[in-house]
């Protein structure tokens, strides 16, 4: 079995680390040079970027700040954010990123997915999706989780790897920042559907959310932001926490 992935986020806003709760009441946290580097060496297993603002400012990611991350970080690194065509990608990837996440314009233009896997290998794209549930069923929302798309999750999903995604992450937006837990429930549903890993977003507020999670909703990583930016939880603590319950997790 493959080894659970424990993954910080950062949330960046004109340069600075941020963080909110269901996509609103955004404060400053941190610079992410020195975040990034901190959870390298914490032993986080992956480290995410998300420029949260580029796709609805309509603008490029910041590409400054992702080469100075990458420079620090001696782990996976995934950067989404503004990210709209091939050569965003081939941008991001120059500038140090290992993966690329996309999510307003995959939605908005699908084979942006099929061209970046066939030029860079489905190991580098990264579908990122925020889902909410309206009236019983679970949708994708874009732009920051402004936009309903009225496409499903789940038919979203399985598009999605068909044309070449390597990886899922599914934030629910009811849950984020609330730290009251995953909804595992919608975690497992996802991950009995597509082949590809599925890597959990929003509620994280505990340790025993994460092994809730990585068991009960079958997600292969946990991402999450705030419990690891206000030392609520510590990386290392918590990987020995999963480990003790008998979970494939890389230690040291």
């Amino acid at each position: 079995m493959l080894a659970k992935r424990i993954v910080p986020c950062l949330d960046v806003q004109d340069g600075r680390v941020v963080k909110g709760k269901k996509f609103a009441d955004i404060q400053d946290v941190a610079d992410p040079v020195e975040l990034g580097k901190r959870y390298s060496e914490l032993g986080a297993d992956e480290l995410v970027f998300y420029d949260i603002t580029a796709s609805h400012e309509k603008r490029n990611i910041f590409l400054d700040v992702v080469e100075r991350v990458a420079e620090e970080v001696h782990i996976p690194f995934t950067v989404g954010g503004g990210i709209r065509s091939v050569d965003d990608f081939r941008a991001v990837l120059n500038a140090g990123a290992d993966k690329v996440s996309v999510n307003s314009a995959a939605v908005h233009n699908p084979s942006l997915i099929d061209e970046a896997s066939v030029r860079f290998g489905n190991q580098c794209v990264v579908l990122s999706i925020d889902a909410k549930e309206e009236n019983g069923e679970w949708y994708v929302f874009v732009k920051g989780g402004r936009e309903n798309t009225g496409r499903t999750l789940l038919e979203w999903a399985i598009e999605g790897e068909k044309r070449g995604a390597g990886e899922i992450v599914l934030n629910v937006m009811d849950t984020d920042g609330v730290k009251e837990g995953y909804r595992s429930d919608v975690m497992a549903m996802l991950s009995e559907r597509v082949n590809i890993p599925v890597v959990a977003s929003g509620g994280a507020g505990k340790s025993e959310h994460f092994l809730d999670v990585l068991t009960q909703g079958q997600a292969d990583a946990a991402l999450a932001a705030s419990v690891f930016h206000f030392n609520e939880i510590d990386i290392t603590e918590l990987k020995h926490y999963l480990y003790n319950h008998e979970l494939p997790i890389r230690l040291g």
